[in-house]
């Protein structure tokens, strides 16, 4: 054998290697990390309304109706995919404050969720209608997720 035709190989082995090589990376922690962008999402389109409810930052009308369509559609988003069993943090110590409970009370997660999506819905309809209406409006928002982060998420990791 040549010596350009073993420098060849070597380097299609090593390119095969490269390309075909497992990932190691586990599937549920993926996932996980996607739920936590999805409610990174949640509190960044909340805090807004939340800071204007507040006094916190200037009303504006526009940016209230913003933030809150804008959580409308994530609240209407199938989170089922978000939530696979063994997604918890009795399996998954460390990265993720999700109780074991979501799966085995999933009717409870599911009217949890549709007193969520109505607070939100209510939170579109009244955020354009200045900070009077708006500061109820959150505070029901605000009901509905501590309600589901007391019966479904760890105080703490």
């Amino acid at each position: 054998m040549s010596m350009k035709y073993l420098i060849g190989a070597a380097i299609a082995a090593a390119v095969s290697i490269s390309v075909s090589a497992p990932s190691f990376a586990d599937p549920i922690d993926d996932v996980i990390e996607a739920r936590r962008g999805y409610y990174k999402l949640v509190g960044l389109n909340f805090g807004q309304v939340v800071a204007m409810a507040k006094g916190e930052a200037d009303y504006d009308a526009e940016a209230a109706k913003n933030a809150a369509t804008n959580l409308q559609a994530l609240s209407k988003l199938h989170l089922l995919p978000l939530f696979p069993p063994g997604s918890d943090n009795e399996v998954k110590k460390g990265k993720t404050r999700s109780l074991a409970k979501i799966w085995s009370d999933f009717p409870g997660v599911v009217e949890k969720v549709q007193a969520w999506q109505g607070a939100v819905d209510n939170l579109v309809t009244v955020s354009a209608d200045g900070r009077g209406a708006l500061g109820p409006a959150v505070g029901e928002v605000g009901k509905t997720c501590g309600a589901c982060h007391d019966a479904y998420r760890a105080k703490n990791f």
